[in-house]
């Protein structure tokens, strides 16, 4: 049995289906009234199956363990309950300048850790608290000025964050709620010994002489992620949202097996569609090449991979997101933390090397229970790799013969 497998089953996760959540408010689960009033304006009016499993565990001062991928409303799960847990015994008065978080969210990407803080930073000034962003990639003098002026709330990367505590400029002794956003790319990542590095200097007591918490969320659980639940997670609460994985039924998942000279041009009358496409390619050269090939042909796209800049990624981001172009040709630097609405197809122009990347690209399409297709194009000598994925991901999917000009590339393109 796969590791992520028998950890989930000694933990026993408490599965959640949106059935459970009908009628439910956030007021319900222990949100007050400021925070609800802006989760309604970020057009969250009531909560998502996650939200409504996790909120009462971490307003209860548990440990909490998410299993689920991107898209299941997991931000507001998490930072709704640690602003309400930092107003707790006059939290939010006295703030000092030049005070020290009280809370830390830790991300793999700076994308994450941007998109994390859009969502929290409006829940958190809701009451009057603030927030920051940590990362690398970007001069650190803006964000130690914040650190000097105080901050009750750290986003950042693993990075960036333990270079700012070994100069002196962060300390994290005070942080009574600590949160690992996708946990297992941070480990892919390398972090695994950073992330216990920055856990370690972390408040072990709250204040009141509560023990401090540890929320994880990860999409998989394997050997790294289990050793920092066993590691710093006490006797968590463990959640998983049926009917939000890979294999629900609100994402189709196909498998295109194609003559390698026939793909650029099955993968141009796939992206031909009107709706928002992600298209996923092994290398930048080649991310670039079909950027260019869509463009050449009358479709609106731009490229995202690891040779931008930072602004010249945002910039090409928020052009899908805009609607001024209909397809984002992305290396795997996209395939996590990457948030845009209303993603109606996800294309793996090249087939990923192993599940965890299948599912993190999928995640892009079928977000919060809305319906996505994923198309995965495989050269007939990969079949059998791809058949392996499937099956670790737990996926059901036909491998179906293909060549450009067939009524189902049309019917793929039009979703």
């Amino acid at each position: 049995m796969p590791q992520e497998d028998v950890k989930l089953e000694k933990l026993q996760a408490e599965a959640i289906v949106a059935e459970d959540v009908e009628g439910v408010t956030f007021a319900d689960l222990g949100i007050g009234a400021n925070i609800s009033r802006v989760l309604a304006e970020m057009g969250a009016s009531s909560p998502f199956p996650i939200q409504a499993a996790t909120i009462p565990d971490v307003l209860a001062g548990k440990d909490v363990l998410g299993r689920g991928r991107t898209g299941s409303g997991k931000t507001i799960a998490f930072g709704a309950p640690l602003v309400e847990k930092l107003m707790e015994n006059s939290g939010g008065k006295n703030r000092r300048m030049g005070r020290n978080p009280r809370a830390l969210i830790l991300a793999p990407t700076r994308e994450l850790a941007l998109q994390i803080d859009r969502t929290v930073q409006p829940i958190a000034r809701a009451v009057g608290l603030f927030t920051t962003q940590i990362y690398g990639g970007v001069p650190q003098g803006r964000q130690v000025g914040a650190l000097q002026r105080g901050v009750d709330i750290v986003v950042g990367t693993p990075g960036r964050i333990e270079d700012l505590m070994e100069q002196g400029r962060l300390d994290l002794s005070e942080v009574v709620v600590t949160v690992l956003d996708e946990a297992d790319h941070m480990c892919d990542l390398g972090f695994l010994e950073p992330v216990q590095r920055i856990l370690k200097a972390t408040a072990e007591v709250t204040p009141t002489g509560a023990r401090a918490q540890k929320l994880l969320f990860s999409a998989t659980l394997d050997t790294q992620v289990a050793a920092l639940v066993d590691e710093f997670l006490v006797e968590p609460a463990v959640h998983e949202v049926l009917g939000e994985d890979q294999s629900s039924s609100t994402i189709d998942h196909r498998v295109l097996v194609v003559d390698q000279r026939e793909k650029d041009q099955i993968l141009e009358e796939l992206v031909a569609g009107p709706g928002k496409t992600v298209v996923f390619a092994r290398t930048r050269a080649y991310a670039e090449r079909l950027a260019d090939q869509f463009e050449d042909a009358g479709i609106r796209a731009t490229s995202l991979h690891g040779d931008l800049n930072q602004s010249r990624r945002t910039r090409n981001l928020s052009l899908l997101t805009s609607g001024r172009v209909n397809v984002l040709v992305a290396t795997d630097v996209a395939a996590r933390g990457i948030h845009v609405d209303d993603v109606s197809l996800v294309v793996q122009a090249d087939a990923p090397d192993d599940y965890k990347t299948y599912m993190h690209r999928s995640g892009r399409t079928g977000r919060a229970g809305k319906e996505g297709t994923v198309v995965t194009i495989v050269p007939r000598n990969r079949r059998r790799k791809i058949e392996g994925i499937l099956d670790r991901a737990e996926i059901d999917a036909d491998l179906v013969p293909a060549a450009p000009g067939e009524d189902l590339i049309g019917e793929l393109a039009a979703r």
